[in-house]
């Protein structure tokens, strides 16, 4: 058996997978974003800790002694700041807070960032937080002793060890993402050094053994070696079998995510596309980034008090998109924006717009940014055929046609089944267990493929236009 545990930005999932990558088990714990001022966003890695634990406890009653290895995922650039005797200084800064825009514009302006990362400097990569708590908390800065991210703390609980991997370690701004190792210029650069810093592994290496107290807690073997792990989406890349090139996947989680994978390394910064080392060796990946997809959704469905679920199932089939349009920016932008500031709105409110009309405004906006995404990375020389669909928006086939149409590609939905970032994380436990590679990382059933509406098509690139137009008046605004 194998353990796969995905630290999500609102739970913890944890999967139980045989010898044949079947789902034995499979447990959740629910996790919360505090948020005390405004552009912050914070968890405490206490915790992370609390829900590893209630998701162990749920999945020993299958029965844990057959495990032999254990995978991780996580959401990334998390600060994790811990001091010499590995005590939590302050809460985590998150994925999406935004506090350190001001020191990621600087670190961007430095050339030497982008060369060496091959990305832009984001507010919300690790490296801006930690200059911002330089600046801010000088007390906890100078106690600094390392430097984790989100996952890589639930390796140092279940390991005792300060391990990370490259596909997690890319999205930092001290990565040379080339040479797939820590960057000593980069860190000098930011006040740090390589010894603030873990290890690097591959995702499917072994990064340490589990500690003995906890094998015997939960009735798992001496000796389970813990993999490298993953980011949440090269994990999600590993789950989906997006490993190879020419292979891509779009995730509707809270964040919207279009995921390519490479075998080899072509970044360009200036597109705002991520180009991250994936989990595997010898494997890079490139992903445009959204920061609310389902988030979006949840939103709106908070203002018009009904549920998600609700709202999408109303709608019908699709139709061409109306007057009303939504821009999904409630906390910024990544791809192609790089903006901490933009922020969201409704344009084009009329009496014509109902509860349906506005669910379906909200659809196409997000529909829309991942357009933006495809766009970027057809700039790098990235094509896509065709998309799997993943994660919790993949469950409205109403959202699933808009991007196929709205992208004129084809959507493939998986077999029913959890391909995400924990059955991932638990497919690199498998190698690290076993030496195996790539080659079990393979592409899902496909249930079905959503073809992209022809018919439409026109009227969705139109609605880009306008979408485009409305997104650089509002950029100034808000």
């Amino acid at each position: 058996m194998y353990i796969g545990l995905d630290l999500g930005t609102s739970g913890l999932k944890g999967v139980l997978i045989g010898e044949d990558q079947s789902v034995l088990a499979e447990a959740t714990a629910p996790l919360t974003v505090q948020r005390p001022h405004e552009g912050w966003s914070e968890q405490a890695p206490s915790d992370w800790i609390t829900a590893a634990e209630t998701v162990f406890d749920r999945l020993s009653a299958k029965g844990l002694g057959k495990v032999r290895g254990i995978g991780l995922s996580g959401h990334m650039h998390g600060a994790t700041l811990l001091d010499a005797g590995d005590e939590v200084l302050r809460p985590c800064i998150l994925w999406n807070d935004t506090r350190a825009h001001v020191e990621a514009a600087e670190l961007d302006a430095d050339p030497k960032f982008r060369k060496l990362t091959g990305n832009i400097v984001f507010p919300g990569f690790t490296a801006p937080k930690l200059v911002w708590v330089r600046t801010h908390e000088p007390g906890i800065w100078d106690r600094v002793a390392k430097v984790l991210l989100p996952k890589d703390y639930l390796r140092y609980w279940l390991t005792g060890e300060h391990v990370g991997e490259m596909s997690d370690a890319a999205g930092t701004s001290w990565l040379d993402t080339a040479r797939r190792d820590w960057s000593d210029e980069l860190l000098s650069a930011t006040g740090l050094s390589r010894g603030q810093m873990p290890r690097l592994v591959e995702g499917s290496e072994v990064s340490g053994t589990l500690r003995t107290a906890l094998a015997s807690r939960w009735g798992l073997p001496k000796g389970v070696v813990v993999a490298g792990g993953g980011g949440d989406n090269a994990a999600s890349g590993v789950g989906v079998g997006v490993v190879r090139a020419g292979e891509a996947f779009v995730s509707l989680g809270t964040s919207g995510v279009l995921f390519a994978a490479n075998d080899g390394y072509q970044p360009d910064p200036a597109t705002a596309v991520h180009t991250f080392c994936h989990a595997l060796p010898n494997t890079w990946h490139q992903m445009g980034v959204i920061l609310a997809a389902t988030d979006a959704l949840n939103w709106y469905a908070g203002l018009v008090g009904a549920d998600a679920a609700t709202l999408t199932g109303e709608l019908g089939t699709v139709q061409a998109p109306g007057k009303t349009l939504f821009l999904p920016y409630l906390g910024g932008e990544r791809t192609p924006l790089n903006s901490a500031s933009v922020r969201g709105a409704f344009i084009g409110l009329e009496h014509a717009t109902d509860r349906q009309a506005a669910t379906r405004a909200v659809l196409e906006g997000v529909t829309y940014a991942i357009r933006d995404s495809r766009d970027a990375l057809a700039a790098t020389g990235t094509s896509l055929r065709h998309l799997l669909a993943v994660g919790g928006g993949s469950r409205s086939d109403y959202w699933l046609k808009l991007i196929a149409t709205a992208l004129d590609c084809p959507v493939q939905l998986p077999v029913a089944g959890d391909f995400g970032g924990a059955f991932g994380a638990a497919r690199l436990g498998l190698m690290a267990a076993t030496g195996a590679g790539a080659e079990i990382a393979t592409l899902p059933q496909i249930a079905r493929v959503i073809e992209p509406d022809l018919s439409l098509k026109d009227a969705f690139d139109a609605g880009h236009t306008r979408f485009r137009a409305a997104q650089s008046a509002i950029k100034d605004l808000t």
